[in-house]
């Protein structure tokens, strides 16, 4: 059995307007992610949105030092961007397999119930698609790698606001945890 993970596909990471966006890198891989969520869905596979949130006065969370305010639970930019959140919205009300997770911290693993999610259902294989590569998805695949799941990053679904970053975390996720990294035409 295999799982999605879409994360941090939010206005505030991928908006013109965003508090932290990728613009229009992060803009280019819209379709992408939801010819995957799509296809996961109709494959009745489990699809996590893992999103970041954040509590606009919380001084001690550790990302306040390093990034600007994002992700204010209750605001636009923690809705999903574009297309992504109207399939989201349209599917939610109709499928069990699909579901919205907040996360804290940058990988969708920190304080959160997604490894006991997979292990219910089985799932040994994770597919990574999201924001920002080098950050929450670099760290949600370490987490996963050391958990002992299969790891499949869809390059073609993947970006950052930083390209070094991004082209290193892609290298990353293949020579040292062991993930297949692929694009459309290799899945």
């Amino acid at each position: 059995m295999k799982a999605l993970i879409v994360i941090d596909y939010t206005n505030d990471f991928v908006a013109d307007d965003g508090k932290l966006s990728c613009g229009e890198r992060g803009q280019a891989i819209e379709q992408r992610i939801t010819e995957i969520s799509q296809e996961f869905v109709q494959n009745g596979d489990y699809v996590v949105f893992a999103v970041d949130v954040h509590d606009e006065e919380d001084r001690y969370h550790p990302e306040k030092q390093l990034f600007p305010p994002h992700n204010i639970r209750g605001t636009k930019g923690r809705q999903l961007y574009g297309q992504l959140g109207k399939y989201y919205t349209d599917f939610l009300r109709r499928t069990d397999n699909i579901e919205w997770m907040d996360k804290t911290r940058y990988s969708a693993f920190a304080g959160t119930n997604l490894e006991i999610k997979l292990r219910e259902r089985g799932i040994q294989e994770i597919h990574l698609t999201g924001v920002c590569t080098d950050i929450c998805v670099l760290h949600t695949a370490v987490d996963a790698y050391n958990k002992g799941f299969r790891i499949v990053v869809h390059r073609d679904a993947v970006e950052s606001f930083n390209p070094a970053g991004h082209d290193w975390a892609l290298a990353h996720f293949a020579t040292t945890l062991g993930a297949k990294v692929v694009t459309e035409n290799e899945v």
